[in-house]
């Protein structure tokens, strides 16, 4: 048997078992429930990069924050955190494409303490197929 490389404690997993680990952490959303969450005072987290934005729309009064940003501006104790990440409670539901980069972005949230971020299911395109609001 090859030796794992230093600081491996398991053996490498795909990307769909990797998913569904992250996953079975936190419950997943679907769009009514964002929706209301949002309406409850939770904050929809939009990680599309621009030409997908561009191309889709906005969901009306998400944040928008590119993947590649999202745990330096969420972290509430973060020195270039965005200013309604106020506290490791907040509600948060990350918001991708497809559901599926926004779930591994939360994984990263949660080991920053944001114990209550989840995750849109089916992403942006669930959401605009359920015929929510989307601003172009």
């Amino acid at each position: 048997m090859d030796e794992l490389p230093t600081g491996i404690d398991e053996p490498p997993v795909g990307i769909d078992e990797l998913l569904e680990r992250v996953r079975a952490g936190f419950v997943r959303v679907g769009p009514q429930e964002a929706a209301t969450a949002a309406a409850d005072g939770a904050l929809l987290v939009d990680i599309r990069y621009a030409e997908l934005r561009e191309r889709d729309g906005l969901i009306p009064g998400a944040l928008v924050i590119e993947r590649n940003e999202l745990e330096w501006r969420l972290d509430p104790r973060g020195s270039h955190r965005a200013p309604q990440a106020v506290s490791h409670d907040l509600r948060i539901v990350v918001i991708c494409n497809e559901g599926y980069a926004s779930s591994l972005a939360v994984a990263s949230l949660r080991q920053l303490g944001l114990h209550r971020a989840t995750d849109l299911i089916g992403g942006f395109q669930a959401w605009r197929a359920a015929g929510l609001p989307v601003e172009v």
